[in-house]
Order: C-alpha cells, then structure tokens, then sequence
C-alpha cells in the first residue's frame, strides 16, 4: 500500500504544487485567503509536508512531519520545519504556539491514530485546532488516504481529545460540490479547553 513517508510522496507533492497551469491560475489564493481569514495567529503546522500553508501563516509559526525528504524541500525554501523525530527529540515549549493546524493530514490515518496525534500535539498550542479533510472526489485521488473523515468524523475525533468544535463548513463550494470537485474540503475549527493545560 503507497504510504506517505518516502522521498516519492514529497516529489509528488512537489510535482502537484508546481504545475505550471497552477502557477498561472493562482490556485491557492482562495485556500491562502481562507488560512488567512481564520486568524490563527503562530501555528504549529502537524504535517506540513512540503510547506504549501506553511507559506501562508504568521511569522513564527513552524511545521512537522515525518517525512524527512518533504521536510527537506520545506527548508530549501527557507521554511521553519522539523521532522517528528527532531521535534522529540528537542520540543519547542509547551504553549508556544495560538493554534495547531492539521491540513490534509488526519484521512491518511486511522480514527484511533488520528487521536492520538492530535492529543500528543494539544499541549503546544493555547487556543484553537484547525482539520481540514478532503471531501470525496479529493479523497478518492490519493491513495495514501485511510479514512474518510466528513465534519461528524472530525467532530468525534476533536471531542474525544477534549477540544470542543465551534464551526464546520465547507469550502471553497458548498457540501454537495464534494463529489465532483476535487479540491472542496472540510474546514473544522476546535477551541482547546483551558483544562487542557492544568
């Protein structure tokens, strides 16, 4: 089964994110607006790949993944990123970053792993969780994906952990537009419970 650790799946991703008809158009400057508009303040980026949002959010916000090689292309363009093995193996402080972000991350797991990364990752941040999940059509182009995660699945997952979800909504197109658009998603915003901290 394709997984997402190997120097293929950071080409890969280098591959999608530089076609030219995409540099032309301007793709990403709905999703960039979007990140934006969601004032996260400095995020930790949970699996940041290559560092596509990574671009996009406030100074002194930093990403991790496990995979070196993507890691290695988010620094080649002057990115702040660790691999999950550094990120061990010398964590930045508890509570130093507003808000964690986990973009296109959590389908690639099961449910249960799911929560556990994102449980392992609560105590760097003060206020808010960001999931943003593929829909169908998106979901169905990868075959790294695991588990389809709608707004509920999402849910469960954020409230088994303690964060309590404020908002869901999908985005750039309403819900139904899932189907047939590869790139509408499932945007999930989570406040962290101040108990999370004690």
């Amino acid at each position: 089964m394709p997984t997402t650790e190997g120097a293929d799946y950071a080409a890969r991703l280098k591959r999608l994110s530089s076609a030219r008809w995409k540099q032309i158009l301007d793709v990403q400057r709905p999703y960039r607006w979007n990140l934006a508009r969601l004032d996260l303040g400095t995020t930790l980026d949970v699996g940041c790949g290559i560092g596509r949002n990574l671009r996009s959010l406030p100074s002194g916000s930093m990403g991790v993944d496990h995979n070196a090689a993507s890691i290695a292309l988010a620094r080649q363009s002057g990115l702040a990123a660790m691999t999950t093995e550094e990120f061990a193996a010398d964590p930045p402080p508890e509570r130093s970053f507003r808000s964690l972000l986990f973009a296109y991350v959590l389908e690639h797991m099961t449910p249960a792993t799911a929560r556990e990364v994102v449980a392992a990752y609560l105590p760097y941040a003060t206020e808010r969780v960001v999931v943003i999940c593929p829909q169908e059509r998106g979901y169905a182009s990868d075959a790294t994906h695991v588990t389809f995660l709608d707004a509920a699945g999402i849910g469960e997952i954020l409230a088994d952990v303690g964060v309590r979800v404020e908002r869901a909504y999908s985005f750039p197109f309403p819900r139904l537009m899932g189907r047939a658009f590869t790139y509408n998603e499932t945007v999930v915003l989570g406040r962290i419970s101040p108990a999370e901290h004690v």
